[in-house]
This record gives C-alpha cells, structure tokens and sequence, in this order.
C-alpha cells in the first residue's frame, strides 16, 4: 500500500487536484488532443502544474515573460493567464511541426495579440530578443542544456524576476538511491549537475518542489 502522507503518491495528487482550481475547458481540450494525436503526451503540462504556472504568473503579474520549449501550448496558456495588462509571452520551439497547434489555440485563447511564437534554436532566436527584461521565465526544453539556456537569458531577468525549470527530478534518476544508484545517462547527468550548481549559483535563490517531475523556482537577486 502507497504511504498516504507521500505528497507525490498518485492518491495524494488526485487530492490535491481535486482541490485546486478546475482545470479550464479549452486547456482540458488541448490536454485531451496532445494525448490522443502526439507522442510523449506527458511532455504537456496539464491541469495542476498548469495552474501553479498561472498562480505564480499571476503573482508576479509580467510584463514579459520567456517560455523555452513551447511543445502543444499548454504551459503559454497557463503563463500567460497572469500577464500584465500590457504584457506579452514570447514562446519559443523548436519543432515546426508543431506550430499549427500552438496558433491555434493560442488564437481560440483570444491571445494572438499577447502571444509570440518563435519557431528555431533556442539560441538563435534568444539573440534577437536580448533587448527584453523578463519577468518570468519558464525552462523545458532539451534537458541537456538548461544551463545553456540559463547563462543566455539570467542576465536578462529583472531583480526580483522569476525563473522556473522543469523536470529537475528527472524520473527520480537524479537521487542517489535511484535503483540501488543515481542513473549515469547523459540527460540525467546534466539534469543532476544544473541542479547542483543552482544551489551554488550567486544570482538567483533555489527553491525545489517535488511536483510531478520536479519544479526548480529560481528568485532573481
């Protein structure tokens, strides 16, 4: 039997979800629709990590807010929720394919004035908007380099500005008794070594929560 005060345990997160806000009905769509038409559906966020995203967009209530790794949109949509009223969301992907399913629903959101999506390297595309202070930034892309993508855009956010990172816990590959030893992969060694330095890094503060597949909340100082 799963022990009932495991804040991870699928009882408690059922919970927990039953308990936060509902999921909204075109985010339940689109969760619906990555996990019957795409591979990997689990990269969408869905409904509770989706409204911690809104709830911290809505506390800090951006004017700006970066988004490496767009996948179907969900997490845009939940990000942008708290946006200031003259606030806007650049979103970047690298897929192309995945393009006509972003706008689309950003278009049914009512937000294509508010919402850009960038479609290229992170990189490449990062250079041309080095002329932006973030609010909130929002890492989940290719695992391997979110401290690439950490060193381009930490310059960037604002004092006081806030830096999410997704799957920190990595499957739980990253703990050291992760079946009988932490996993030796290139991902998990990655994931594992920016964590590490987060906690040593002088410009932002690290709060981890243990959600899902771990969220790393960095305060910009």
């Amino acid at each position: 039997m799963a022990d009932p005060t495991d804040p991870t345990s699928p009882a408690t997160l059922a919970y927990a979800e039953a308990h936060s806000e509902p999921e909204p009905p075109l985010l339940h769509q689109l969760w619906r629709e990555t996990h019957l038409q795409l591979m990997m559906p689990r990269m969408a966020t869905g409904h509770w990590q989706g409204r911690l995203l809104s709830l911290l967009s809505h506390l800090v209530k951006p004017r700006r807010v970066l988004e490496i790794g767009t996948f179907t949109g969900y997490a845009a949509l939940c990000l942008a929720e708290g946006l200031a009223p003259d606030g806007h969301l650049h979103t970047l992907e690298i897929n192309p394919e995945r393009a006509s399913r972003i706008r689309r629903y950003v278009a049914a959101a009512g937000l294509n004035a508010r919402v850009t999506l960038h479609l290229g390297d992170a990189a490449e595309v990062l250079g041309g908007l080095a002329g932006e202070t973030w609010d909130l930034v929002y890492i989940d892309a290719d695992k391997r380099h979110n401290g690439r993508y950490f060193d381009l855009v930490v310059e960037q956010v604002r004092p006081g500005g806030l830096l999410v990172v997704d799957n920190v816990l990595w499957g739980g590959k990253v703990l050291p008794d992760y079946a009988g030893g932490r996993a030796n992969d290139a991902d998990t060694v990655a994931v594992s070594a920016f964590n590490e330095r987060m906690r040593h890094e002088p410009r932002v503060v690290p709060l981890l929560l243990p959600v899902r597949d771990g969220l790393l909340l960095l305060r910009k100082v």
